[in-house]
């Protein structure tokens, strides 16, 4: 049996298993989000903008697309890998460590798609904030797209199957020491191999916490990728803008 001993999301954000678990996600969806999101904060043309957490960059290769020079930064050495055959002279990707500052400053910060709480330490999370903190220049914007942990755990399905590319995953879901986490095991080439992805239940409490001790400023709140008003028991998503 295969069962990485490292942190959980080094070993399974940079598996091969990952991306095909999760290759049919919703573009459209994410593409409608980014128009919203960049209209909403009025980036001006050819604006900087850090997709933080970009994983194989499909979201920095959209934004860069409407005309915005991105730059995308992941943990992941095999997904910056992937990601670079995108480059141009307006896009570009970086391996980083998110609970560092970027070594320049942009109009906007973008942590997307539940990409936050993955730490076990909690001075990691803090420090994640204050680097998007540092990371935004003077009129610059931070976005923290986070699920609605609230949501997500009243609805939680426990236990399901995916099979993609002719691996059938085996899915389960449980909350544990206030983490929702999704066990994930399967056979390939006569391997057993078992994942996890463990993500803290933040709430907006949570988060509002976090930002005073950052010295960050909340200034808006959106529960999902239309930008309507968020309700802690309805909401898909928790979409904060802060600075």
């Amino acid at each position: 049996m295969i069962k990485d001993k490292t942190t959980w999301y080094v070993s399974w954000f940079d598996s091969p298993f990952y991306h095909i678990l999760y290759k049919n996600r919703d573009d459209r969806e994410a593409q409608i989000f980014m128009d919203n999101l960049t209209q909403y904060l009025n980036i001006e043309e050819q604006g900087k903008i850090l997709d933080l957490a970009c994983g194989k960059g499909r979201h920095s290769v959209y934004l860069n697309s409407l005309g915005y020079h991105v730059t995308g930064a992941d943990l992941s050495e095999n997904s910056i890998k992937y990601a670079k055959q995108f480059e141009n002279d307006t896009l570009k990707f970086e391996v980083h460590d998110m609970c560092k500052p970027f070594p320049e400053t942009f109009d906007a910060v973008f942590n997307l798609f539940t990409s936050f709480g993955y730490f076990d330490k909690d001075e990691d999370n803090l420090n994640t904030i204050k680097a998007i903190k540092s990371d935004l220049n003077e009129y610059g914007i931070g976005v923290i797209d986070f699920m609605n942990s609230d949501h997500v755990i009243a609805n939680l399905v426990p236990e399901d199957t995916k099979t993609v590319d002719g691996i059938t995953f085996h899915l389960k879901r449980y909350v544990e020491d206030n983490h929702i986490i999704k066990d994930i095991s399967f056979t390939f080439e006569g391997e057993d191999y078992n994942y996890q992805e463990r993500v803290r239940a933040f709430t907006l409490k949570d988060f509002e916490t976090l930002f005073e001790a950052a010295g960050v400023h909340l200034l808006e709140v959106f529960g999902n990728y239309k930008l309507q008003k968020f309700d802690a028991k309805t909401s898909d998503r928790l979409v904060m803008l802060i600075k």
